[in-house]
């Protein structure tokens, strides 16, 4: 018998590739198991093994409970049946005594076998996670073992295996039993039946990793890919930065006669890939990123993080793209909203903008409408613009001299103060909400401090970061995160659902 535990211990480790520790311990929980089935009543069974020889045996044990507690029949006495076992046990301890070992022979093609078989899955479970838990966002080589209807089943050896979703394929590709492909692994879900890589060729990811080997400039550092926006299988834009002036970043990617974009564009189903300069400026990344639209005229929005991107009448199609494909891929690209409109489109936006801030000037600083187009023709587009650019730049404008510039910049911040105080007032009249009234940890006092800084609700709370808190009289950190969590506690339920 004692043979026969060493040999099934070495044998299984070598099949599975999981240590001889793990298969002793799921025979001895095997024996274990098999064992209390001698008994009527439940019985607490520990086996060890001898991992030299093979010799192993078996103990039953009882916890020692107090007397006026009633003990479980078979696992636990109390103190007065223990005392009849060994006088010093006390409550707590343990009672443990040798039993008759159950004969490895009879069990091993039952218990012994079904113990060991999860005890493997769990190890394997265990050994493929620390395997690719830090290879997320890697590609991976690998076999088609599989196909379905929805998905495809990558072999990446060793026991390991990725999920590959239909829709997460590349345009039309069609695979088949033992093709060779490539892949990026974007998570592992663990489930009963063990965990499973999902991946993907169609994560922008997968774009970044084909260049990174067509293009021995990015796998040396000298090139950076600064981002990347795909429709897979049909059009993709990666940007890239070169560290070396001396080199074409654009240049090296596209390679001679195209080659390096065209093996990337042939893995991926003869996807077009746009390759874009890099530009720290804003502005020109997007007019870069418009290609191969060229565009005429931009405006930028830095409140509302878009650009309004003015093209001519026979470039519009082109720069919106089928479907909106083109403007879609370079604003995710770039990571602005674009607007795409015609030179006569981005005129008319611009003259109803003007007449709507000649309005407002001439509302808030008392002007006349010659004297409010004058300033907004001037580049004066807000009261702050005119309450506080340097006096020179106004007494410059034609028709203005010191006493004008002077009696308009008291006038804007006159304006500005009485807006100012109007929001004051709002926000000290303001009322929180019942939701922030009724929040845990909250008090009343609390609460209409929070309201006239703005934060009415559980909502607007929830949005603030610890440092936005301490501005409330006798908030300290602690206090500003525990509200802070509570707030967002919402958030996780819905996630959840």
């Amino acid at each position: 018998m004692s043979k026969e535990i060493l040999m099934v211990a070495e044998a299984v480790s070598n099949e599975k590739g999981v240590d001889q520790e793990v298969i002793f311990q799921a025979i001895e929980q095997a024996l274990s198991t098999a064992t209390k089935k001698r008994y009527d009543e439940g019985a607490n069974i520990r086996v060890v093994i001898d991992r030299e020889t093979g010799d192993y045996d078996s103990f039953r044990w009882w916890d020692v409970v107090a007397d006026d507690v009633m003990a479980e029949l078979g696992t636990q006495f109390t103190t007065e049946e223990a005392h009849e076992k060994d006088p010093t046990l006390a409550v707590g301890d343990t009672f443990e005594e040798t039993v008759e070992n159950i004969a490895f022979g009879r069990i091993a093609a039952q218990t012994a076998k079904q113990v060991i078989v999860q005890k493997v899955r769990e190890a394997e479970r265990e050994l493929i996670i620390s395997r690719f838990v830090n290879r997320i966002g890697e590609m991976l080589n690998g076999t088609v073992k599989k196909v379905t209807r929805d998905h495809i089943i990558v072999d990446f050896g060793d026991n390991a295996e990725g999920l590959l979703p239909r829709e997460e394929l590349v345009g039309r590709e069609i695979f088949r039993i033992n093709d060779r492909t490539r892949v990026i692994l974007t998570s592992i879900r663990d489930d009963t039946r063990g965990p499973q890589l999902l991946v993907s060729r169609a994560a922008s990811e997968m774009l970044v990793q084909l260049f990174h080997i067509e293009v021995p400039e990015i796998s040396e550092g000298i090139i950076e890919i600064k981002g990347a926006a795909r429709d897979p299988g049909q059009r993709a834009k990666i940007a890239v930065k070169s560290k070396d002036a001396r080199i074409d970043p654009v240049g090296a990617c596209v390679g001679m006669r195209g080659a390096r974009v065209q093996a990337v564009s042939n893995d991926l189903d003869d996807e077009r890939i746009d390759i874009i300069l890099w530009d720290d400026n804003p502005a020109q990344l997007v007019i870069n990123a418009m290609a191969p639209a060229e565009v005429e005229s931009i405006v930028v929005d830095e409140d509302s993080n878009s650009m309004d991107v003015a093209v001519s009448e026979e470039n519009l199609a082109q720069a919106i793209g089928k479907g909106g494909q083109n403007v879609r891929l370079a604003s995710e690209l770039t990571g602005w909203t674009i607007n795409v409109m015609t030179m006569d489109q981005a005129q008319e936006k611009q003259q109803e903008e003007s007449l709507n801030v000649v309005e407002n000037l001439m509302t808030a600083l008392d002007i006349d409408e010659d004297v409010a187009i004058v300033l907004v023709e001037e580049g004066f587009t807000s009261l702050e613009e005119v309450a506080y650019v340097p006096l020179e730049e106004m007494i410059d404008i034609e028709g203005f001299d010191e006493g004008i510039a002077t009696e308009l910049r008291a006038r804007a911040k006159d304006a500005l103060l009485t807006m100012a105080l109007a929001s004051e007032e709002q926000l000290a009249n303001a009322q929180p909400a019942e939701d922030l009234l009724t929040m845990d940890g909250m008090n009343d006092a609390l609460a209409n401090t929070l309201a006239s800084k703005g934060i009415i609700t559980m909502e607007d709370l929830a949005e603030q970061a610890v440092d936005d808190l301490m501005e409330v009289d006798g908030m300290d950190e602690e206090t500003a995160a525990a509200l802070i969590m509570t707030a967002r506690a919402p958030w996780f339920v819905d996630q959840g659902e």
